[in-house]
């Protein structure tokens, strides 16, 4: 286990780490472009203007971790965790993400247009101002998701459980639904449906 190690600055790029982990270490501003983890775990950790373009993780856990102004695109995130991390003004499109949790996860006021979420968990997530639109939501778990302000136009959410105040503080204009979300959403707007 590594704790309080300082990585900021460093230039490790195309790195292959194993069953690491990480404890409160500093990546600020490193480079790990095309890194490669795999049963990793990194908490508390900084990874504020760090390069993990073209990187690539599986099984990995980073959790309540800080992620500001980072580089995030084109990255592939497999079976993973994002648990409590902090995203502020990252450049995250593109990036393919499946099996991967967001639960408490900061993302308010991120650019997340058009992105993937398909089936993934975002459980009391902050999402306020984020936008949203046109993202394909379908199956993601929203429960007790922050939605104040987040832009949902056009967005795919079949499937999806959002509850009354996500429905009634998103932007939902010209959103895909189920029948089950727009009874709800109906609901949440206080129509009495029979």
């Amino acid at each position: 286990m590594e704790t309080g190690e300082d990585y900021r600055d460093a230039v490790l790029p195309r790195e292959q780490w194993e069953k690491r982990q990480f404890v409160g270490c500093d990546f600020a501003e490193a480079d790990l472009r095309w890194l490669r983890t795999r049963g990793c775990t990194f908490d508390d950790c900084d990874f504020t203007k760090t390069d993990l373009g073209e990187s690539w993780h599986e099984a990995s856990a980073f959790r309540s971790c800080t992620f500001d102004r980072t580089v995030l695109a084109d990255t592939t995130w497999s079976g993973r965790s994002f648990l409590g991390s902090s995203f502020v003004d990252c450049r995250m499109r593109p990036m393919m993400l499946r099996e991967t949790d967001f639960s408490l996860a900061a993302l308010g006021g991120a650019k997340l247009r058009k992105m993937n979420f398909a089936g993934l968990r975002f459980r009391e997530a902050n999402f306020t101002g984020t936008d949203l639109t046109e993202a394909d939501l379908r199956g993601a778990d929203l429960t007790g998701a922050r939605l104040s302000g987040a832009r949902l136009e056009g967005a795919d959410l079949r499937g999806a459980k959002i509850d009354a105040n996500g429905l009634v503080q998103a932007q939902l204009r010209g959103a895909h639904v189920d029948l089950d979300t727009a009874v709800a959403y109906a609901a949440a707007h206080g129509l009495v449906v029979h």
